[in-house]
């Protein structure tokens, strides 16, 4: 992408989906949707079925209301911003990316420091830390036996 180029712009359903992907538990897949459903309505959050966030993950659904929203990005722990404004999403993508590189707690402050800082400054230091992880020999999502 060259420089000022706009980003790409990505589908609601596209978003939804990199959260499920990047924010999970340590040491275990993706939430289900159940799960999500149910922590929204325990956080008193508007009433959402599992089945509906499937349909906004796959693309199916594209207009929910702002409640249905706002409880998404409060359960994986983004700003709503992230669902509405592009220069956003691409900033929280980033970082989300980062974090899922360094998801050891004794990297975190790392990822917490990174907050703030521009896509390209965030995607410059995935790049050390992907080449850090090959002169190491540590594949993908392999962590570090330190």
């Amino acid at each position: 992408m060259s420089e000022g180029a706009p980003a790409e712009q990505r589908t609601l359903a596209e978003k939804l989906d990199h959260l499920f992907k990047t924010i999970h538990p340590k040491n275990r897949g993706e939430y289900t949707y159940e799960e999500v459903a149910q922590a929204i309505q325990e956080a008193g959050g508007p009433t959402i079925s599992a089945s509906y966030i499937w349909t906004l993950r796959k693309g199916k659904k594209d207009n929910p209301t702002m409640k249905h929203l706002e409880a998404l990005a409060g359960f994986f722990g983004v700003a709503p911003a992230y669902f509405f404004n592009d220069e956003s999403s691409e900033r929280i993508a980033a970082q989300l990316e980062l974090i899922e590189t360094m998801r050891d707690n004794d990297v975190v402050e790392v990822a917490t420091r990174a907050s703030g800082l521009s896509v390209a400054t965030l995607k410059t230091i995935k790049g050390f830390i992907e080449r850090a992880r090959e002169l190491e020999g540590l594949a993908d999502g392999e962590a570090s036996s330190q």
